[in-house]
């Protein structure tokens, strides 16, 4: 299982950035999509406590194809965290415009979220901003390209009802034609949250947006491990709120399943956050304790 703060050690690759295909790698990239294993419709994430109920314009990928699509096919490291991928029905994943939702999820404890209300998201977002900057020198010194968190691309969202939360970032990277669009969901649970994250380029920010909106209402915890049936005598408090889900999220997901990268489609490349710097901007956020930000 993994949480907010382990997400902050493992560098990720994301659709578009693996290695240039030739003839013959075109060939494999389509043979290893057709071998692909789809489902549809009510899907158990047992190990999430979790289900979906996926509409026709979604399909599903188990954690072996997940891996494959993700290590194979994108060229991602191994990871045995993705708990499936839901992929749309209408854009192959060797097209390149393909993009795709990766599950993961936390059992950190549970996530309060009486900051939702009060956080002030433009300040917060100034704050990732600037931290991103401070970043940099580590960024280039280790060798990677200067990232640049250029603001919403859509505003944090709350919704108190459903326990559900979803933003979206506009990245630029140096040396990219094209800027990124990192998509984040939240499904808050009784002992932790479900992980919907999705990576595109911002010439695909309509699709994604339709897509992710479409997806929202699709997923929900079983029954006993919802919000609401917390046990504040018997169930552990996460030691962070809603603005830290989303303020961390620039060095724990910018991108896919708490990993680290953003998407540089057009420079074929990858960067990478330095441990050190992780460290550093995570206290610049949240502070020793992991407070959240108000």
């Amino acid at each position: 299982m993994r949480g907010l703060a382990a997400a902050l050690a493992v560098a990720l690759l994301v659709p578009g950035m693996a290695p240039a295909q030739d003839g013959d790698g075109d060939a494999q990239a389509r043979q290893l999509v057709s071998s692909l294993h789809y489902r549809q419709g009510d899907i158990a994430l047992a190990q999430a406590d979790a289900h979906l109920g996926l509409g026709p314009q979604f399909r599903f990928l188990d954690t072996p194809d997940a891996r494959k699509v993700l290590e194979n096919l994108w060229g991602n490291p191994p990871d045995d965290s993705v708990l499936g991928m839901v992929v749309p029905a209408a854009v192959p994943l060797d097209d390149a415009h393909a993009w795709a939702v990766v599950l993961t999820e936390s059992d950190d404890g549970h996530v309060a979220d009486e900051d939702a209300a009060k956080t002030d998201y433009p300040n917060l977002l100034k704050q990732m901003q600037e931290a991103t900057e401070d970043e940099n020198a580590e960024r280039t010194k280790a060798g990677y390209s200067a990232l640049h968190l250029v603001g919403w691309a859509e505003p944090p969202h709350y919704d108190s009802a459903s326990k559900k939360l979803y933003w979206a970032r506009e990245l630029a990277a140096e040396g990219s034609d094209q800027h990124s669009l990192n998509y984040d969901i939240r499904v808050l649970g009784r002992s932790g949250y479900l992980s919907m994250n999705a990576v595109a380029g911002m010439n695909d920010v309509a699709a994604v947006k339709a897509g992710m909106q479409d997806l929202l209402p699709m997923v929900e915890f079983d029954p006993g491990k919802r919000y609401a049936d917390y046990d504040a005598k018997t169930d552990k408090l996460a030691a962070y709120g809603i603005a830290a889900l989303i303020g961390g999220g620039i060095a724990a997901k910018a991108g896919l399943f708490a990993k680290l990268g953003v998407l540089l489609l057009a420079a074929k490349k990858f960067i990478v956050l330095g441990l050190a710097a992780l460290a550093g901007l995570w206290r610049k956020l949240f502070g020793k304790k992991g407070g959240t930000v108000s």
